[in-house]
């Protein structure tokens, strides 16, 4: 007996940079939505998804507008809450060298770890059937990139208006693409 292929394929896309530096997480900051040939590029790359998704983030929406899409959003992909790390000012204190089981285990004070973000975000990622394109967080990234790799998803770079593609293939998710940006 054979199987036929899932059909699944996740175009996920990192929001536009944010407008002013710093680290966002559950904070509601604006996007810089200036780069017009990036958003041009990434409007082509999500071209004939047969749905869209979106965090409700400030600037996952303003991503989604300047790319000329109406997403569903859906609460789960916001961004991993990094607690007091994320207050004006703060600075995120040296872990040390950490194994990534242990990196994606530690929780900021108030916030949550990698763990709990996957575990809220993953459920979405798995529902998802034909190509679904995503306009999310550098950390719903990683949650994705977790399906196929683990905590190891910790050590990929996820640039702005980047996009990552994973495909479900009968032995679980596989990694087509990280970090794709226009040329």
């Amino acid at each position: 007996m054979s199987f036929a292929p899932d059909p699944t394929r996740l175009l996920i896309l990192r929001h536009a940079p944010l407008a002013a530096p710093g680290l966002a997480g559950r904070r509601d900051v604006a996007a810089d939505c200036g780069d017009r040939a990036a958003l041009d590029w990434a409007a082509r790359a999500l071209a004939g998804a047969e749905r869209i998704w979106a965090s409700p983030a400030l600037r996952c929406r303003q991503t989604a507008q300047a790319l000329g899409l109406s997403p569903d959003y859906h609460p789960a992909l916001w961004e991993q809450d990094f607690g007091a790390w994320e207050a004006p000012g703060a600075t995120i204190p040296d872990l040390g060298p950490l194994p990534p089981e242990a990196l994606a285990a530690a929780r900021p004070p108030g916030g949550e770890s990698f763990l709990d973000m996957a575990a809220r975000v993953q459920p979405v990622l798995e529902d998802a059937s034909g190509v679904t394109a995503i306009i999310a967080h550098a950390g719903t990234v990683r949650a994705a990139l977790a399906l196929a790799v683990g905590p190891a998803a910790l050590s990929f770079s996820v640039a702005p208006l980047s996009l990552t593609i994973l495909s479900r293939t009968t032995g679980g998710w596989a990694v087509e693409a990280v970090n794709r940006i226009a040329p």
